[in-house]
């Protein structure tokens, strides 16, 4: 059983066995508080095993694990097997100056316990260490032997490598770092989870400046790397190690790499409706969060629409859209009036076949996910909703409107602080799976003079409601307006598009038009404006 460690306050580095307690992060031994037995207690033969008796036993090769002979010997691990000759439990030397005063017992899969004397043990592997150029150090002692395996494979030597006894046991390092610190290069290959990083991050600043580099795996450990993708990919994996940066400091080729990636980020262009925003911003791209910004009335809602059915077109991927202030519903009837190029309730009234010709060309391939939220968010939290969404495959969301997810995810916040929140979450949820996230915002209420956002008076960065997070986290901002009292038709369905914001090409100002058809339900491309009809 695990617990906490009432000495160095680690959550779950503590194991309780029958006679004692032993923390696997601070190395604290209390020899009389056992309350529990680790194991199965109706094996009896196995609770009664003694430190001296296990290095009679045997070792054989694990190879459910890819591990050889060879290995299992050169690391001096023992293994017991139940009475049908199966392996039942290894056991893991742990040794001090060079001689084993320990064993880890790993009882399969995944139970431990500790024979003999483990404080103030070396590392996991430390005694079979030579030289002093490179060293790897892994998370789990399986993970060792995983890494010594493929060397072995590939290049008929062992590398030098060493364990860890678990992710919180970080104190087992601190201690040797005298002796890590021999070394020139020290490469971390640990489990790819929180756990993980966060030993990365501890041993990263306790090595000296420049020792340290990241082996980056695409599984959680080396030893599921072994297993599905061969000995090669783990050494790969050593060979193309990156210098360890604290806070996501940069040097070098990674500048280099992060610059060249740039470069090759895919542009997916606005509608052709929308071609003005083209010129000046270069399409959409995922990693990037995008504000469209307009007066109540604008036509954010069709805006937004014609983005959606362009990346349903144009790409492949699912696009997720949460329209807060829409039911399901509406927003199906929408979607299919703009596919059928007519508005579906007005007559001549469409038969439901013809109106299902246009379901299925928007929703048929499943491809464009919707939040059904019926009136209310509920209790969950709206920002798990868009990851989850995320994770569904959607490439591009859009979430309209921004004031609502605030009142959702603000955990109690107010103001400003519960808007820095939001929009520090959403960022995340960007940069952790790469999508694109089009997020609609309300304006501040204009001042009386002059014309309002309802008149056709282009929106400024300042008018835009909320926090300042809102333009900072945003890489690009779309303002845009119609004149909803205009006496003439065409005015008053025509909408007009500014660029206040991108970080990608720097450009700015005005970005075309368009109208809206009210035969089809559709945008199209009007051109430019006149910059004097929609001063500020």
């Amino acid at each position: 059983m695990k617990t906490s460690c009432s000495k160095c306050q680690s959550s779950d580095a503590v194991e309780v066995y029958e006679d004692h307690e032993y923390c696997f992060s601070c190395n604290e031994y209390n020899p009389n508080k056992g309350k529990v037995v680790s194991f199965d207690e109706s094996r009896t033969d196995r609770d009664n095993t003694t430190y001296s008796a296990i290095s009679s036993y045997r070792s054989y090769p694990i190879t459910s694990r890819g591990i050889s002979q060879q290995i299992v010997d050169y690391f001096n691990v023992k293994m017991s097997v139940d009475k049908d000759g199966k392996p039942e439990s290894h056991f893991y030397p742990y040794t001090r100056n060079g001689e084993i005063v320990a064993y880890k017992e790993r009882r399969l899969p995944k139970e431990f316990k500790v024979h003999g004397t483990f404080k103030n043990t070396e590392l996991f592997g430390q005694a079979q260490c030579a030289g002093n150029r490179t060293l790897v150090i892994t998370e789990g002692e399986l993970d060792a032997l995983s890494v010594a395996e493929a060397w072995q494979q590939t290049k008929g030597r062992i590398f030098p490598v060493v364990s860890l006894p678990s992710a919180s046991a970080t104190s087992h390092a601190l201690a040797q770092r005298d002796w890590l610190n021999r070394f020139d290069t020290v490469i971390l290959m640990l489990d790819n989870d929180e756990a993980g990083q966060k030993a990365t991050d501890y041993l990263g600043k306790m090595l000296k400046p420049g020792k340290v580099r990241i082996a980056q795996l695409k599984r959680k450990d080396p030893s599921e790397v072994l297993i599905a993708d061969g000995a090669r990919t783990i050494l790969q994996a050593v060979y193309d190690a990156v210098p360890w940066s604290p806070s996501g400091i940069v040097v070098g080729e990674a500048v280099w790499e992060q610059f060249v990636a740039r470069q090759n980020v895919e542009s997916v262009p606005f509608p052709p409706c929308l071609s003005g925003l083209n010129s000046k911003i270069k399409g959409i791209r995922q990693g990037e969060i995008t504000l469209f910004t307009s007066g109540t009335g604008s036509g954010k809602s069709t805006v937004i629409k014609e983005v959606v059915l362009s990346l349903l077109n144009t790409t492949e991927d699912k696009v997720g859209l949460i329209s807060l202030e829409e039911s399901v519903g509406d927003t199906a009837e929408k979607f299919i009036s703009m596919q059928l190029r007519r508005p579906i309730n007005d007559p001549p009234p469409l038969s439901q076949e013809e109106i299902r010709v246009g379901f299925d060309k928007v929703f048929g391939d499943e491809r464009l996910v919707l939040l059904d939220h019926q009136g209310s968010v509920g209790d969950d939290s709206l920002i798990d909703k868009i990851e989850y969404m995320a994770l569904l495959g959607c490439k591009y969301l859009v979430l309209d409107h921004i004031t609502i997810a605030v009142s959702e995810g603000s955990e109690g916040l107010s103001g400003n602080e519960a808007v820095d929140k939001v929009m520090s979450d959403l960022l995340k949820v960007v940069k952790r799976h790469n999508i694109w996230l089009g997020l609609i915002s309300h304006l501040r209420k204009a001042s009386p003079q002059g014309k309002s956002f309802e008149e056709g008076k282009l929106a400024s960065i300042d008018d835009i409601k909320g926090s300042g997070s809102i333009k900072q986290i945003s890489f690009d901002i779309i303002a845009f307006a119609r004149n909803l009292i205009a006496e003439n038709e065409t005015e008053r369905n025509t909408i007009q598009f500014r660029v206040l914001k991108s970080r990608f090409t720097g450009l700015t100002g005005n970005a075309g038009s368009a109208i809206y058809d009210t035969n089809t339900a559709r945008l199209k491309e009007a051109g430019t404006f006149d910059v004097e009809a929609v001063s500020i």
